[in-house]
C-alpha cells in the first residue's frame, strides 16, 4: 500500500479520537499563558508514542520530537546532523462567552476556544500519531511545538526563548503551522500566499491630562474628552493621508475611558488602540507619527498628552519557496480544486512571525466553516464561532505530509 493511502486509513482510524480531544479542550478552555488542563490534556494524549517530551518553565507548553529512522538520516555520524523541520498548533481560548448550543460547549464562564486553537492541538496530535507510526517515512526529525498564549500573550516568543528551534539538536530548518477560519473560506479548502500573510500588531496607549470642572462651564476647564476623541478622528485621517494606500496601516480604538458622570468634565481620558502594519517602512512610520498627532493635538488646546507606542508582534512573512513547496503538497495530497490562492494579506496577526523571522516556513489557512454560505457565518473570535470537527483529518495529513516531504527535500539538498 502507498503512504498516502495508510496515512488515509490511519486518520481514518485516529478520527474519532482527535475529534473527542478536540471536544476535551473546547468543554475547558484556559486562556493565556498557563493552561495546565491543556497541557495535561495533550500530555495525556500523546502517551505512549517514541516522543522525547518537555514542557516549558515560563509557561505551559509541550515540545515533543519525533526521530525519524527514514533515508539516511538515521544517526548523524558521516552523513552530517540530521534535518529537523518543526510544525506548530495554538492551545488557549479567548475570553468570551459562549454562545453556541453544541453538546461540548464551554463550561467555563467567560472562556470559549473561539478562534479554533482546540481544532489545531488535536490537529497536531494526530499529526504526531500518524508521523509516529512512519518513522521510517522521515528522513529527519520532526519537532511538535504546542503553544501556549497565542492570543496576546507571545506564548512564541516564551517557547523560542526557551529553545524551541533546538529542541532536536541541531536547529529546524523549516516550519509549518496552519489556521482554521469560521467564515470567509469554503470546508475544506486550503489557502495562502507568499510574503506578507499577515500584519504586524503594536499598541498605541494615549492618557489625556486636563483640568476636570463642571460640565456646564468647560470654559474653565480643560476637556481632555473632546481632545481624546479629536485625536481618535484625526488618527483614521492620518492613515489615509500618510501612508500609501497599497501599504495600508490600520488603527482601531478599541477602549476608551474618562469621567465618573455626565456633569463632571475629568481630569484625564485614556484611550488604547491596535495598530496593523505590513511592512516594515510602515510600521517604523506610524510608530513616530501617531506619537506626535497625539502630543500635538494635546499641546494645541492647552493640555498634555501621554502617548506611549508598543511594538508587539511582527508581520507574519511566508518564504516563497517553501510557500510553493506548502502549495505543491496541498494540490498534490489533495487535488488543485483544495487550494486557493490568497489576494492580500490579512489585517490579524499571529505570533508564528516569530518563528518565520528565523526559519523559513509557511503558515496556511483551513476553511472550517460547519455552513455552505461561509460568506455569512461569523467569523472567528464571534461567541458564535462555529467549526467543522470534519476539517481535522485534513490538518492532521496535511501536517504529516508537510514533515515527510519537507524533510525528504532537506536531505536531498
Amino acid at each position: 500500500m502507498a503512504l498516502q493511502d495508510r496515512l488515509r486509513s490511519d486518520v481514518a482510524e485516529i478520527e474519532h479520537d482527535v475529534v473527542e480531544l478536540r471536544h476535551q479542550l473546547h468543554r475547558h478552555p484556559e486562556i493565556g499563558l498557563d493552561l495546565p488542563e491543556t497541557q495535561r490534556a495533550v500530555l495525556e494524549a500523546l502517551a505512549g508514542l517514541p516522543l522525547e517530551i518537555s514542557t516549558g518553565s515560563s509557561c505551559s507548553s509541550v515540545t515533543a520530537v519525533l526521530r525519524g529512522t527514514g533515508g539516511t538520516a538515521g544517526s548523524g555520524g558521516d552523513a552530517g546532523p540530521r534535518p529537523a523541520v518543526l510544525l506548530r498548533g495554538d492551545m488557549d481560548a479567548l475570553p468570551v462567552q459562549e454562545a453556541l448550543g453544541v453538546d461540548f460547549a464551554s463550561k467555563i464562564d467567560g472562556a470559549m476556544h473561539a478562534c479554533g486553537h482546540d481544532l489545531h492541538t488535536a490537529m497536531l496530535v494526530g499529526a504526531a500519531r500518524l508521523l509516529s507510526a512512519h518513522r521510517d517515512a522521515l528522513a529527519g526529525d520532526v519537532v511538535f511545538m504546542f503553544q501556549p498564549g497565542e492570543e496576546g500573550w507571545d506564548g512564541a516568543g516564551h517557547m523560542l526563548a526557551e529553545g524551541v528551534l533546538d529542541a532536536a539538536g541541531p536547529r529546524v530548518q523549516r516550519a509549518y503551522g496552519m489556521h482554521v477560519v469560521a467564515g470567509k473560506l469554503p470546508r475544506h479548502q486550503f489557502t495562502t500566499r507568499p510574503g506578507t500573510l499577515m500584519a504586524a500588531s503594536d499598541a498605541l496607549l494615549v492618557t489625556v491630562r486636563g483640568a476636570g470642572g463642571h460640565g456646564s462651564a468647560p470654559h474653565r476647564a480643560k476637556d481632555p474628552v473632546s481632545v481624546a476623541a479629536e485625536m481618535i478622528t484625526a488618527l483614521q485621517t492620518m492613515v489615509t493621508r500618510q501612508f500609501d494606500i497599497f501599504d495600508p496601516v490600520v488603527i482601531t480604538v478599541g477602549r476608551f475611558h474618562a469621567g465618573t458622570r455626565r456633569n463632571i468634565i475629568p481630569d484625564e481620558a485614556v484611550f488604547e488602540a491596535t495598530v496593523r502594519s505590513f511592512s516594515a517602512a510602515a510600521r517604523d512610520r506610524v510608530q513616530v507619527v501617531s506619537v506626535q498627532l497625539c502630543e500635538a493635538i494635546a499641546a494645541a488646546h492647552g493640555l498634555q498628552a501621554e502617548a506611549q507606542y508598543n511594538t508587539e508582534y511582527p508581520a507574519t512573512m511566508n518564504d516563497a519557496a517553501q510557500t510553493a513547496f506548502a502549495t505543491s503538497v496541498v494540490t498534490d495530497v489533495f487535488g488543485d480544486d483544495r487550494f486557493t490562492t490568497m489576494d492580500g494579506p490579512e489585517a490579524g496577526a499571529e505570533d508564528f512571525s516569530r518563528v518565520l523571522e528565523q526559519v523559513p516556513g509557511c503558515y496556511l489557512f483551513l476553511g472550517a466553516c460547519p455552513d455552505d454560505d461561509y460568506d455569512a457565518a461569523e467569523d472567528n473570535h464571534s461567541p458564535r464561532a462555529a467549526f467543522d470537527d470534519a476539517v481535522m483529518t485534513d490538518g492532521c495529513i496535511l501536517h504529516a505530509n508537510l514533515a515527510i516531504r519537507a524533510l525528504q527535500d532537506l536531505t536531498n539538498l
